[in-house]
């Protein structure tokens, strides 16, 4: 019977086990000796205790230990957070708290202690209760929060125009006479990273910051005048970076018709801007395609003839054709086209520098009137009897801040279209006058509001249709037959004018004629007369050879440049680097003339070049050489542009001359 008794209180006791296992929550027993009698599954699962630590007997100092051995109460020493938890649960005191485990999840703990000292403790993952308790009371808080600011705002008409003004998807202010805002909806806050409240009452200055004020500040002052304002700014905002805003001031005027104040309306265009300059990138992509394809059909017919030619007098010299070795005449046939293709490859690499404006430009201030009319007389010359030339006198002589040879060339290649459109005759016009370009006239023709010198060039001539008039300035597009043109006249007008400063516009109609504008910065400067021409060099006398130290890191270019020296008469050495060049001069006290490439490989180009010989010799004569155009200017030290010429050389080795003697005035 003992033995039935003690199986049926084991059943009874397993029976009571595998309940407490089905409990959500953790449970457990400690005696008086602080070890384990009891406990269940949960208990284990939600606080991870290793399945070995479940027996009775395991001390609770060990689960104590297990825990802060893996960080479960922060940092300390571990032997230290043992014996403060030992110690606390040693007083068998009613404990609740709550436990955030370093995983995220919140245990409740709930201790009570038991008759004759021990105490059972039920631990509740709370959670969710928790989470929900919280978003609860965050949606209560906003809710309220909410209703009290439209209860706020429908209060009055007022109010409920504030509310229809917030939600409108653009920036509404008004600013009275003093600059003070009065209102703002919230977008306009917003924009400026403030709220409306903090805004009322504070001028604009403080609202938009003084750099910004700078900027668009002005804007105000104009539309104090009673004028309609709009313009586009640029700000860089938190979180956004640069955005772009367009914005609208429209005065308010009282009975009298004073400006009392003003009301803003800005929109955010940065979207609008980003896809504009996204479809300005592709349609750069496709006139590079185009100005590709122009440019590798044009280049490869001249290289056709520079090869072709030359190739044919190197067989002749070589004597592989009849006739045995070339004589002079023979000679002569070979290279005179092979010089004119090179001269044209030139005079397109000019004309696409031109058109992409880095071309090496001399403004100064020129009488425009007077240039147009020797420009004319040029064109008399040139342009069949059938075409009429008509000059209109200004009111006053207008003097332009311009290249007078770059406007020269410009004016003689709309002439000669205009030529061209007139196949039966006509009569080609020219004007010039001032005129003064507000803003919205000057965002029209795409320059900075101000005074320009205006150049009217009309024929009366076929005419373009819409199509061809979009393309005209476009680098290889023509409307002449095949061959008859390059169609890199009109571009390198668009690029000299913008290079200037200026604008350009073309007005046409089939059967009506064209009339081209041009724009040019007004010249306040007083016209300086141009001085007379140098005659052109001639070769040194044997008693003025020198010793020219050439440096180019290209070596055909390099032999090239190095038989127009010797045709001119001096000795050469050559350097391949900068570098090698310095040791050079340093090695060679003889040299006399140094001519170097501006852009070499190996850290030390021209400019460095030129600097260090001038510091150690500064009456060393420097040449610098460059195939580029733009940022080339180099001070007293002249550059001379590639290709060029053995008469340029020699007139750039004298010029030299006078920036060796300038510096060596400064030492």
């Amino acid at each position: 019977m003992q033995g039935e008794g003690e199986d049926d209180a084991a059943r009874r006791l397993a029976l009571l086990q595998a309940g407490l296992d089905h409990i959500d929550q953790g449970f457990t027993v400690i005696d008086a000796d602080l070890r384990l009698v009891g406990w269940n599954e949960r208990f284990l699962s939600l606080l991870e205790f290793p399945a070995a630590m479940a027996r009775v007997g395991t001390p609770f100092a060990d689960f104590m230990r297990f825990n802060a051995e893996r960080g479960e109460y922060g940092p300390g020493d571990v032997e230290t957070l043992v014996a403060e938890r030992v110690r606390a649960a040693a007083e068998f005191r009613p404990h609740a708290f709550e436990r955030e485990r370093p995983n995220g999840r919140i245990i409740a703990v709930r201790g009570t202690p038991l008759p004759g000292r021990g105490f059972v403790t039920i631990y509740t993952d709370v959670t969710e209760q928790r989470r929900h308790e919280r978003l609860i009371l965050e949606r209560n808080e906003e809710l309220d929060r909410r209703v009290r600011e439209r209860t706020a705002e429908l209060e009055s008409t007022r109010e409920r125009l504030r509310l229809i003004t917030d939600a409108v998807p653009a920036n509404i202010a008004y600013i009275d006479r003093g600059g003070v805002y009065r209102f703002a909806n919230r977008g306009y806050a917003d924009w400026f990273g403030h709220t409306k409240d903090s805004i009322l009452g504070r001028t604009v200055e403080e609202v938009l910051g003084p750099a910004l004020f700078a900027v668009i500040g002005h804007q105000l002052e104009r539309a104090a005048t009673g004028r309609r304002v709009s313009y586009e700014y640029t700000m860089e905002q938190p979180g956004r970076g640069r955005v772009h805003a367009h914005s609208d001031i429209v005065p308010e005027y009282d009975e009298a018709g004073a400006v009392v104040g003003f009301f803003v309306l800005s929109s955010d265009v940065t979207e609008q801007k980003r896809t504009e300059t996204a479809l300005i990138h592709a349609q750069k992509m496709e006139a590079v395609g185009k100005l590709t394809g122009g440019l590798a059909h044009d280049f490869n017919n001249l290289l056709t003839i520079v090869i072709g030619n030359l190739a044919a007098l190197r067989d002749r010299l070589d004597g592989r054709f009849e006739g045995g070795v070339a004589d002079a005449e023979a000679v002569r046939d070979g290279l005179e086209p092979a010089l004119r293709a090179a001269r044209r490859g030139a005079d397109i690499t000019r004309r696409l520098l031109a058109f992409s404006r880095r071309q090496p430009l001399e403004p100064r201030p020129v009488e425009v009137d007077r240039l147009v009319r020797g420009t004319v007389g040029l064109l008399q010359r040139s342009l069949p009897p059938a075409i009429a030339i008509r000059v209109e006198d200004p009111a006053t002589p207008p003097v332009a801040e311009v290249d007078p040879h770059q406007l020269e060339n410009a004016l003689l290649n709309l002439a000669f279209n205009a030529r061209d459109a007139m196949p039966g005759g006509g009569c080609l016009t020219f004007a010039t006058d001032t005129v003064e370009l507000d803003p919205p006239a000057a965002g029209e023709a795409e320059v900075a509001p101000g005074a320009y010198v205006r150049i009217t060039v009309a024929d009366t001539g076929l005419g373009m249709d819409e199509a061809t008039l979009e393309q005209a300035f476009e680098p290889f597009f023509t409307s002449k037959g095949l061959g008859a043109g390059s169609g890199l006249g009109l571009s390198q007008v668009y690029g000299f004018v913008k290079q200037s400063g200026g604008g350009i516009r073309m007005d046409s109609a089939p059967g009506a004629g064209t009339t081209a504008t041009l724009l040019l910065p007004l010249s306040h400067r007083a016209v300086v007369p141009p001085g007379p021409k140098p005659a052109a060099p001639a070769p040194c006398a044997s008693g003025e050879r020198r010793l020219v130290l050439l440096v180019e890191d290209d070596a055909e270019v390099r032999r090239v440049i190095r038989r127009q020296l010797v045709d001119l008469g001096h000795l050469v050495v050559e350097a391949d680097s900068g570098a090698e060049a310095a040791r050079l001069l340093d090695a060679a006290p003889e040299v006399a003339v140094l001519v170097s490439d501006v852009m070499m490989p190996g850290g030390l180009g021209g400019r460095e070049l030129a600097a260090l010989a001038r510091a150690k010799r500064p009456d060393l004569r420097v040449v610098l050489i460059s195939g580029y155009a733009d940022g080339m200017e180099g001070g007293d030290t002249p550059i001379l542009h590639k290709p060029f010429t053995r008469d340029d050389l020699a007139a750039a080795i004298g010029a030299a001359a006078i920036g060796a003697a300038i510096a060596e005035a400064r030492v």
